[in-house]
């Protein structure tokens, strides 16, 4: 009797091993399956040199190095052309940035001076207004105006969605060679920017005052110092994406950073502009040599993603 309690007991013991191991089986499947659809990576392979992306939906807006005075539209799913948008007299796009509200997509002409706001509904009408020398990055701000940096003159410019000029930001002297602009949800805008000595990204207040910077010319660490920071986009945390030769992810405070390894065929070629729409959790990031568009769908924050590497 004895004996045949002690077997039972055993049995039991090892069918309970086996149910944990099977839970664990499941719930590590189930972990696979959400970082697979986490890490859902598309291409767009655009022909020219990327110099601008935005969308709006499941359209991907691309402004190209071509001067073809147009901004192509592809399907970010199927990945296929569906339209140009003629925008006359268009040069060198520095930034795009669509908004959803106003129903348009905004774009710099770095050597013309101007914006041009193309309407998204009917007649695909363009408008476009002066600004100041050397527009580049824009962004749409929090009140739904938009929000451009005026590279040679060393200021942001805030304007409506028609072009009535409503605030200028004139920056410090040290400030050079603006790239991108993106505005937190404290209402304070950051900055990338190129410099003599170094090169940074900057949290401003509302007077264009710097209030915390990041970015240094020594330091032992890869991370610690920037290569050429180009576009910038912004989370739901607050986390700040940057382009600087590789993908970098700053706190909101810009006191810690960590590297997103994101690769197509194992190559990254020069990440340039980035855009983020927190509805969708859909990453854009355009290489600025690579002539294509990355897409990343089902990204909840930028700390959610570490590596992915996917086949061309």
């Amino acid at each position: 009797m004895r004996h045949f309690l002690r077997m039972l007991l055993n049995l039991i013991f090892f069918s309970d091993i086996l149910f944990l191991i099977s839970c664990t089986y499941v719930y590590m499947s189930f972990m696979l399956i959400d970082f697979v659809v986490a890490a859902v990576t598309r291409v767009i392979a655009a022909g020219a040199r990327v110099t601008g992306v935005t969308s709006l939906g499941d359209d991907v807006f691309v402004a190209l190095w071509d001067r073809s005075q147009q901004i192509a539209v592809y399907n970010a799913v199927t990945l296929t052309l569906q339209r140009r948008l003629s925008v006359p007299g268009l040069g060198y796009s520095a930034g795009l940035a669509a908004c959803a509200s106003n129903k348009c997509i905004y774009a710099s002409d770095y050597f013309n001076d101007s914006i041009h706001r193309v309407e998204l509904s009917g007649s695909n009408a363009v408008i476009k207004w002066s600004v100041g020398r050397g527009p580049a990055g824009l962004t749409v701000s929090s009140d739904k105006n938009v929000m451009v940096v005026i590279q040679r003159e060393h200021k942001l410019q805030q304007f409506t969605t028609h072009g009535t000029l409503l605030q200028t930001i004139q920056l410090q002297s040290d400030i050079e060679w603006l790239q991108g602009v993106i505005q937190l949800f404290s209402g304070q805008f950051v900055i990338s920017l190129r410099g003599l000595t170094h090169h940074r990204v900057c949290l401003l207040d509302d007077k264009g005052a710097v209030v915390q910077s990041y970015g240094s010319t020594q330091g032992s660490e890869r991370t610690t110092k920037l290569y050429c920071p180009k576009g910038i986009a912004v989370d739901k945390h607050g986390n700040i994406l940057v382009a600087d030769n590789r993908l970098l992810v700053l706190d909101p405070s810009l006191t810690s950073v960590h590297e997103m390894s994101v690769s197509v065929d194992r190559r990254r070629k020069e990440p340039y502009s980035l855009w983020y729409d927190k509805s969708r959790g859909r990453l854009l990031i355009s290489e600025s040599y690579g002539k294509r568009v990355i897409i990343i769908d089902h990204l909840k924050d930028f700390t959610s993603l570490a590596c992915v590497h996917l086949p061309a």
